[in-house]
């Protein structure tokens, strides 16, 4: 996963450094809040959501007068579930209960947006945008709990909308759809989860 995930990452910038001489670079600050849930193969014990945080930096390049760039970054990103264990005895018996399972990732997203530019003026104010893209996710830490194995990393997709502010604020909010698998259990070898989230971000560029 960390081999094609760098791969991946210099394949990117090999293709941007062409454009990035007529287009428009920003850089920012970005902070944000998650609702995470973990999305098993089979339903077999109940899973509930939970809350994370995220905070990292965040690039964007834009290409003057057609409204479309793209943004790119680095995110401390915590997201998990509420896997309730115990409902099994496979589990119960080992004392595993209602587990809260935290995964902390190092996130690179890599997004293609569109910004509304040409709106009279009225895009100095504010400007809808979209935006959609990969997200690739390194496994930095997770919660104890030796029922689980946990993948070092893992690969989402990304779809969101907002706003830009003054030129100065972004506000967005987006979903994300798990890929690959972020764990699994030991015992049940099949029984993985992918990651599904909701998050809202504000973004302050310089």
């Amino acid at each position: 996963m960390k081999r094609k995930l760098v791969s991946t990452i210099i394949l990117m910038a090999a293709l941007l450094l062409p454009l990035s001489s007529n287009a428009q670079f920003r850089r920012s600050v970005v902070a944000g809040v998650n609702i995470n849930d973990l999305v098993f193969k089979q339903d077999l014990v109940g899973v509930s959501s939970m809350v994370g945080a995220q905070a990292g930096v965040e690039g964007e390049l834009m290409f003057p007068g057609i409204g479309f760039g793209l943004s790119f970054g680095l995110m401390y990103n915590q997201l998990g579930g509420q896997v309730n264990l115990g409902e099994k005895k496979i589990w119960a018996s080992e004392g595993y209960g209602n587990e809260k399972l935290y995964l902390h990732n190092i996130t690179i997203p890599l997004h293609l947006r569109f910004k509304w530019t040409r709106l009279n003026g009225f895009e100095d104010t504010l400007a809808p945008l979209i935006f959609g893209g990969p997200e690739f996710s390194i496994l930095a830490g997770h919660s104890k709990c030796d029922a689980i194995k946990w993948a070092g990393g893992d690969l989402g997709l990304t779809a969101g909308i907002g706003a830009e502010i003054f030129k100065k604020w972004q506000v967005t909010a987006s979903y994300t759809w798990g890929m690959t698998y972020s764990l699994k259990t030991k015992l049940l070898d099949d029984y993985s989860a992918r990651q599904r989230h909701w998050a809202v971000r504000v973004a302050y560029f310089f």
